[in-house]
């Protein structure tokens, strides 16, 4: 039966908005008014500077990497339910019940939660981000590339059993749906650059 808190645990760590407290904290503005009106690191970044964009960032980094955690921890280490925990804090953080579902995109807590369970295939897709945004200057376009080629990664550096596959499939067609408007401003040529002495 202890089981089946691992969703709730993991949806309710994922809709702690860190970006907008810290925001809020810091400036008394909600970052959903300004920048792109995104709740992650890279408006949070944009908006308010280094130290509150790195913040938000190992925060979401940590609540996803902690959800799939608890979720091993309650399970002896079930696939299936770190799997689905991976899902839930993603979720939550995209649509998270604090702001009235209105998120992220959940790039961050995507990224803590494969730490956890998939730690050699996410650090390969995190090399694939890194060329991508330094080739194109864009994190949209990093994010993007690097959600498409991860459940092939997982599937090649792994070989992992059935529910981590179906998880990292799902986890990345997920980002991208997330990263559509990203994707008209790309096409557009509106969307922000990334320079990595400041904001873009």
């Amino acid at each position: 039966m202890i089981a089946l808190l691992v969703l709730p645990i993991a949806y309710l760590l994922g809709a702690i908005p860190f970006g907008y407290l810290l925001v809020k904290w810091k400036t008394g503005a909600d970052v959903r008014g300004t920048g792109s009106g995104n709740i992650g690191a890279t408006n949070v970044l944009r908006t308010t500077g280094r130290v509150a964009g790195v913040a938000t960032l190992l925060m979401d980094i940590g609540k996803g990497y902690l959800a799939v955690w608890i979720a091993g921890y309650l399970t002896d280490q079930s696939q299936w339910w770190m799997s689905a925990a991976a899902l839930a804090v993603m979720a939550g953080h995209a649509f998270p019940v604090f702001l009235r579902f209105q998120g992220g995109k959940a790039m961050a807590s995507f990224v803590g939660a494969f730490l956890c369970l998939t730690p050699l295939a996410l650090a390969a897709v995190l090399v694939v981000f890194v060329v991508t945004v330094a080739w194109t200057r864009h994190i949209s376009m990093g994010s993007i590339v690097g959600a498409a080629t991860f459940p092939l990664g997982v599937w090649l550096i792994l070989q992992p059993p059935l529910p981590v596959i179906a998880a990292a499939t799902v986890a990345g067609a997920f980002i991208i749906y997330r990263h559509s408007s990203n994707v008209r401003r790309l096409r557009s040529g509106e969307e922000h650059r990334f320079r990595f002495g400041g904001e873009g």
